[in-house]
């Protein structure tokens, strides 16, 4: 059926629009499945988020506190000169899994396992440095795990809200307008049966008095 016309009363478009009805409902069947689904799945990723962050806070806490430290004990130009110089141990690995048809990137941290556990020199350093390089290399996973639920709910949620638009539109919008095509056209048929049969009715009255004349 398509909305914005005028609907033909016949019998082939009422059977044609009785079933777009079944799709219809069908549809909307599946749709609100989906919708439990991520609901569910977006509580399961804000649960695990609440969690993510809260392994965070401890450590981060303690990283501040080591390089605030640093900073007081070495200087600022000590400090990024030994940022400068230091090469990348660590790599991310990004993949995609799907949850309820819906992509959602995740993170996996790589350590380069080849060389030494502190990848700078000791001699400009302390152990307030040693102390922030080694808590943040062993925070980066977890704040990688948190980006990734975060990235989750917020996938999971613009799938929901597009879900429920369609959601909405069947209900409020396609379903009614069919039922109300059917309603019409059953209206039409039944009036034009009525008219039919009074119709023939008539003719029978008139065929009966001519043969009373005859």
């Amino acid at each position: 059926m398509s909305f914005g016309r005028r609907v033909s009363a016949t019998k082939i478009d009422l059977i044609k629009i009785r079933r777009s009805t079944q799709v219809a409902k069908m549809v909307h069947k599946i749709l609100d499945d989906k919708r439990e689904v991520l609901l569910k799945k977006i509580d399961e990723m804000i649960e695990e988020a609440t969690k993510a962050r809260s392994d965070i806070w401890l450590p981060l806490g303690e990283i501040y506190k080591s390089v605030y430290d640093a900073y007081m004990s070495l200087g600022t130009a000590t400090l990024e000169s030994v940022s400068d110089t230091t090469p990348s141990v660590m790599e991310v690995d990004v993949n995609v899994r799907r949850i309820v048809d819906v992509k959602i990137p995740t993170l996996q941290v790589k350590t380069n396992e080849g060389g030494q556990d502190l990848s700078y020199g000791f001699v400009e350093t302390n152990a307030s440095v040693d102390k922030a390089a080694r808590l943040i290399k062993n925070m980066l996973p977890k704040v990688c795990k948190a980006a990734e639920y975060e990235n989750a709910i917020f996938s999971l949620a613009k799938e929901l809200e597009r879900t429920q638009k369609l959601i909405n539109a069947l209900e409020y919008v396609i379903i009614p307008q069919y039922e109300e095509a059917i309603a019409f056209i059953r209206a039409t048929l039944e009036e034009r049966e009525r008219e039919e049969f009074v119709r023939l009715k008539k003719v029978k009255v008139a065929l009966d008095k001519k043969k009373m004349t005859i």
